[in-house]
């Protein structure tokens, strides 16, 4: 006779059962297939990115459960099955999203997980996405560390990494300003800025190495002000500011910098300044140069996605999407594909989401995206910049450049400093 089936034992037997559900198939019967969306829906980057981005996942889920997307994206939800959205607001800081993480998982249920802009936040979210075997796509963090200093099974990142922002910068300024002879920097004095510099500054010395820097001004994240910065940077001369600044602190910089004059003798390159095309408008002086990190937003190709994305995003917003919201949609609609492969063969588990979504291609409104880094984990594609000039009040980008993969980002299993050291080796 077996023994009695005690508290304890119904305990553990629960809580086996909850952790195998953590990595379980997806029920064909669900009504829904949830996912937990993750970005900054307060404090000074929800503005540019957060929000945007929010806007742009609500709008795409909407349509795709109505089933009007363009092909291949026709069908209704994940393979016909609705999608449901749960939004977590990603400030706070690390340990907080770290907390909010496990509770998508655990209390909201949620399916999958996709978002996370800071980069910060996705390096602390892949290893415990990878513990509770829950699959997540991360939409932005332009850290190149998630996947050269780690492997993950259940990690994707649908976007490329930021070293493109640097090899693209330093190629389209020997391309539309070979004069240039000496270039300073502002970079926010943390992980994000201080990779940004360096990526930028060794870029410099392959692309020009007869140019020289003249300064690098690190301010703290969030500092505000920046008047003994300007009067560094307008004391040095330089013919190029580098800045990866982001958030409140590109939009309070620029208000403090234009009016005394900055930028009448220094070309400003901002590597992630598309979004701020609408909101700073006119307070961006022609000749600045801005990048995507990507085809995106105002760079990115003609075509039906492109239309279709910024038709249904003008359903919630008066402006045209910018390049948070096309990453936004290059999450959505990269699972999309991958979870129809996998239905298309059995019942969706996540081992089979996983095979169908690694080493993947497929079409966003941004162009063609190749999963070929980080094991197959790692999204690659082409980078564009261009240049401001202001057209009856509205700012506009011209003189855009496009620049292929393989000329901005590192080939697999070589890291982003080894690559740019060695040559930026890649198609002419």
């Amino acid at each position: 006779m077996s023994k009695p089936f005690t508290r304890t034992a119904l305990a553990t037997s629960l809580l086996i059962a909850g952790l195998a559900a953590v990595g379980s198939a997806h029920s064909e019967d669900a009504k829904t297939i949830k996912v937990g969306f993750v970005t900054f829906l307060s404090g000074p980057a929800a503005g540019p990115f957060g929000v945007p981005a929010k806007m742009a996942a609500e709008a795409v889920v909407e349509s795709l459960n109505a089933g009007k997307a363009p092909a291949p994206y026709a069908g209704k939800g994940f393979g016909g099955t609705p999608i449901e959205l749960v939004v977590i607001d990603e400030a706070g800081g690390t340990t907080k999203q770290v907390s909010e993480y496990r509770n998508l998982v655990s209390r909201e249920n949620v399916d999958y997980v996709i978002g996370y802009i800071s980069s910060g936040d996705c390096l602390a979210i892949a290893p415990v996405a990878e513990e509770m075997k829950k699959i997540t796509l991360l939409v932005d963090c332009g850290t190149p560390r998630v996947f050269e200093e780690g492997s993950y099974k259940y990690v994707f990142r649908t976007r490329p990494h930021a070293t493109m922002d640097a090899a693209a910068a330093a190629l389209y300024l020997n391309d539309v300003h070979p004069d240039t002879k000496t270039y300073g920097g502002i970079n926010q004095n943390y992980a994000w800025g201080q990779d940004s510099w360096n990526d930028f500054d060794l870029s410099m010395k392959v692309v020009k190495p007869q140019a020289t820097v003249t300064t690098s001004q690190m301010p703290k994240f969030g500092a505000g002000q920046y008047g003994a910065e300007i009067s560094a940077l307008m004391q040095s001369n330089s013919d190029i500011i580098h800045s990866s600044l982001w958030g409140g602190d590109l939009e309070a910089f620029m208000m403090q910098s234009v009016p005394r004059g900055l930028f009448r003798k220094s070309k400003l390159v901002l590597v992630a300044g598309e979004p701020y095309l609408h909101r700073l408008g006119s307070n961006i002086p022609d000749g600045t140069i801005v990048g995507a990190r990507g085809t995106n937003g105002v760079f990115a190709p003609e075509g039906k996605l492109k239309n279709w994305l910024k038709d249904v995003y003008r359903t919630k917003a008066d402006h045209d999407p910018n390049y948070p919201a096309y990453v936004t949609a290059m999450a959505f609609l990269g699972l999309k594909s991958a979870y129809e492969k996998a239905k298309g063969k059995a019942a969706v588990t996540p081992e089979s989401l996983i095979a169908a979504l690694e080493n993947s291609t497929f079409e966003s409104p941004s162009g063609t995206v190749n999963m070929s880094l980080g094991k197959g984990h790692q999204a690659v594609m082409g980078t564009a910049y261009g240049t401001t000039k202001l057209v009856d009040g509205k700012v506009t980008v011209v003189n855009i450049k496009q620049y292929p993969a393989d000329r901005v980002t590192p080939p697999e299993g070589m890291s982003s400093a080894d690559w740019i050291k060695g040559g930026m080796k890649g198609k002419k």
